[in-house]
């Protein structure tokens, strides 16, 4: 996906959330990305974002919105209620009737105000071609970044990481993937169903830190039916979302508004 036009990738920003999220009612908004940090919501940050890129033409928005943020989407989309339910209706809403053939999808959740136009346009540059792409950050740079940030890690034999929240996906495959996702979130909870579809000899290998991020691609990609890459990316900011108070004062601290 190197080399790409100017443009040449539309978006959907995932918005919605639990009307009863905890974090969100304590500051007084229906939903997680319209809190305020450094004095716009959220999920506002994130579509400047996708905006100064230069790369994103058509941005969907799944979830409720602001004056200021709607002037910046071109599909507004009703949250669904599911994660995936939700990528599906905005990946749909992109497409719509009568367009011509859609282009490459940046999926992005909005709370992650961090970001940065020049990480959206870094990421998007450098990505991989694949079917889905998904960019994680190494350890070291999450704490080189953000000095104390808490964040959810993974040991592979390449090296420590935390997920990113943004992918990249081909949305002429999203029929193909999307079942066999939901089979695999449907047996998270369930120890032995998701061993026989991940492999016990994976999941072994990742519990103690020697699988290779290249088997982990393999493993994704035959599981899902279309060619998975991971992409190592350096911007934090891609992999720190917005969860609790201490992950707010420190979005206040970086982007400028009132330090809790």
């Amino acid at each position: 996906m190197t080399g790409e036009r100017a443009e040449d990738w539309n978006a959907v920003v995932l918005g919605g959330g639990d009307p009863g999220d905890a974090f969100a009612a304590a500051h007084q908004v229906d939903v997680k990305p319209l809190i305020e940090v450094g004095g716009k919501p959220m999920g506002l940050w994130v579509l400047q974002a996708l905006r100064d890129s230069g790369r994103v033409g058509r941005v969907a928005y799944v979830g409720p919105l602001t004056p200021a943020m709607d002037d910046l989407v071109d599909v507004r989309v009703t949250d669904r209620g599911t994660l995936l339910a939700n990528l599906e209706a905005g990946v749909a809403a992109l497409r719509g009737p009568g367009s011509a053939a859609p282009k490459r999808v940046m999926v992005v959740t909005a709370d992650i105000p961090m970001l940065s136009g020049d990480q959206v346009r870094s990421v998007l540059d450098t990505a991989p071609e694949a079917g889905l792409v998904y960019p994680i950050v190494e350890k070291s740079a999450c704490e080189a970044a953000y000095p104390g940030v808490k964040r959810t890690y993974g040991r592979l034999k390449d090296g420590t990481f935390t997920g990113g929240n943004l992918f990249l996906l081909d949305p002429a495959l999203i029929h193909q993937f999307l079942p066999r996702l939901r089979s695999v979130l449907a047996a998270r909870k369930q120890p032995i169903k998701l061993a026989g579809i991940v492999g016990p000899g994976i999941l072994l290998k990742l519990v103690v830190g020697q699988l290779r991020l290249s088997e982990l691609e393999a493993r994704v990609s035959r599981i899902l039916g279309v060619q998975a890459r991971a992409l190592i990316t350096p911007h934090a900011a891609v992999g720190t979302d917005i969860d609790k108070e201490g992950d707010l004062a420190l979005a206040e601290r970086e982007l400028g508004g009132p330090q809790a």
